[in-house]
């Protein structure tokens, strides 16, 4: 027989009523029940009455001296215990999982910045809270943290406006523009922004959708239009096109100091800075973080308490031709492209 529960009626309704019956069985008395329970003895009549209803069975055979358990009874008494020890066993593995440091954290990341910086502070991490492991996912920054079920994302923008998500500014993320010494002999080396119009740029297709990009000069803010072989929503790809001598990119400086230590890469104009980005680390809410997802906030905010050493902008030396060239007659001076010379050397990637 099926039984119809009251809309009002919820599951700690019914767990209640079985906790009452189970009590009552326990003692073979309504009024010790009662009393074990902090209840009206007519409180515990109504709940049993009640579990009897949804069970469609009488549970417990009533006399003026003793409560007897029916058949029913013996099988709603077995099943009940098990069923409030397994709400108490979940109960229990929440709570532990908010306040214990273990179990899994997952992050979201761009690809690069996870691989070269992330994962060696993991690593730093997890020897500290070997119950804590860590899954990265791709995150190019449009992930749905609830949707793919990630605890925390990390962020690397001009400006963090999502008010959906709690941030938290980690670090910057200053960027350089790069080529290689080999792609700067074959095709010069430009001395002025405009020049930026004859050469091989490698557009990264989300920093710069419309392929215009932005710096901050000598004379204040600038920016030119430009276009290249090669173009990505992977600055990874661009990157080692820039290494192999196909153009000129733009990159966060965390990506390139390694080769620019190495001679493989060289900065061009350095004094014009492309617009320098943002880390922030997201989530979705303060309440109920898991333990391990706050140690692991907590970590990342002690890290960036001592910035790194790709956050500061690199201290290059002026270029003369480009601090001295008359360039730019308006700080916010859009450069188009001149009609001159075009064909360069564009080899397949």
């Amino acid at each position: 027989m099926f039984r119809i529960w009251k809309p009002t009626e919820t599951l700690i309704d019914r767990l209640r009523c079985i906790q009452v019956f189970i009590e009552v069985a326990r003692t073979g008395s309504f009024s010790s029940a009662a009393r074990h329970l902090g209840m009206s003895r007519a409180s515990v009549t109504k709940h049993v009455a009640r579990l009897e209803d949804l069970l469609g069975a009488r549970l417990l055979n009533r006399t003026t001296k003793q409560v007897g358990l029916t058949e029913a009874g013996l099988t709603a008494l077995d099943n009940g215990q098990l069923l409030l020890e397994r709400y108490d066993a979940i109960e229990t593995d929440v709570l532990e999982s908010i306040r214990t440091p273990r179990g899994i954290v997952r992050i979201g990341t761009p690809p690069a910045f996870g691989a070269h910086h992330l994962v060696p502070l993991i690593a730093q991490f997890t020897a500290h809270h070997p119950d804590i492991q860590v899954m990265l996912a791709l995150d190019v920054g449009d992930a749905n943290l609830v949707a793919q079920g990630l605890d925390l994302s990390v962020r690397i923008v001009a400006s963090m406006n999502d008010a959906s998500y709690i941030a938290q500014h980690l670090a910057k993320a200053p960027q350089l523009m790069v080529a290689s010494p080999d792609y700067l002999k074959a095709q010069g080396t430009p001395t002025r922004l405009a020049e930026l119009a004859d050469h091989n740029c490698l557009v990264h297709l989300i920093k710069a959708p419309t392929s215009i990009w932005r710096f901050t000069g000598p004379d204040g803010p600038a920016s030119i239009r430009v276009r290249g072989s090669i173009s990505s929503d992977f600055g990874e790809a661009l990157m080692h096109a820039a290494l192999d001598g196909q153009g000129i990119s733009v990159h966060p400086y965390y990506m390139v100091s390694p080769y620019l230590q190495e001679g493989r890469l060289v900065a061009v104009l350095p004094d014009f800075e492309p617009d320098a980005h943002d880390i922030f680390v997201i989530y979705s809410s303060r309440q109920r973080l898991p333990e391990r997802v706050r140690r692991f906030l907590s970590f990342l905010r002690d890290w960036a308490r001592t910035p790194p050493q790709w956050s500061t902008p690199p201290t290059a030396p002026a270029a003369a031709a480009s601090r001295h060239s008359p360039m730019l007659n308006s700080p916010q001076t859009t450069l188009r492209r001149p009609h001159v010379r075009r064909p360069l050397r564009s080899t397949e990637p």
